[in-house]
């Protein structure tokens, strides 16, 4: 990944203040969750798995991309889905209130961090994908999103559904994936039968 995800400007003491204060409201997540054997605050694990795999699709990511990753979710739990209407046009609604408020939120870590105003904004962008398609972060963090996806809600999902519709929801995920993203998710730690279905649906 060349041009915005490899430009590095790097402040250790500011990133690692960053990072640190994203992680302590995350922490505060009361849904808690078991992910590769360890048991925390949701948003918090879910946050470390994101960067886990923003590092793999682009190890030469800069620190907008590295605070967006560990931020893009940053007290979810505040705005409940069920506080919006059911349906595909109330889930929408209820993802563009959570990217404004994780981007309001960020930003306000930041600056405290001592980041500029360039690369808070920078961040925001990349938090609320405001140019997916053509902003490589933007992509990365897509990537990493649904490798999460994968990786922690898969075979929940696989259970409630059908064969058929599973597979549906599997070429959504895809469509949403750069070829590099694609690669990685036969990487992904899966039972045998979530294995077979994922490859069922990757080859149909």
């Amino acid at each position: 990944m060349a041009g915005l995800v490899g430009e590095r400007r790097e402040s250790p003491d500011r990133f690692a203040r960053a990072v640190a204060a994203i992680d302590a409201v995350n922490r505060d997540d009361p849904n808690v969750v078991e992910v590769r054997g360890r048991r925390g605050p949701k948003e918090l694990l879910h946050a470390e798995l994101v960067t886990e795999w923003v590092r793999r699709l682009a190890p030469d990511a800069g620190e907008p991309l590295l605070l967006a990753a560990r931020g893009h979710h940053l007290r979810r739990w505040a705005i409940p889905r069920r506080s919006y209407p059911d349906g595909r046009a109330g889930y929408l609604r209820w993802r563009r209130t959570q990217h404004r408020a994780h981007a309001r939120e960020l930003g306000d870590i930041l600056e405290a961090a001592g980041y500029d105003g360039a690369t808070v904004e920078r961040v925001q962008a990349i938090v609320t994908k405001r140019n997916l398609g053509r902003d490589p972060d933007a992509q990365v963090l897509e990537d990493a999103l649904c490798l999460v996806f994968v990786e922690t809600q898969f075979h929940d999902l696989a259970a409630r559904l059908d064969r058929d519709k599973m597979i549906e929801v599997v070429r959504k995920t895809v469509r949403k994936m750069s070829p590099e993203g694609v690669a990685l998710v036969g990487e992904v730690d899966l039972a045998p039968g979530d294995r077979a279905l994922l490859a069922a649906a990757l080859d149909a």
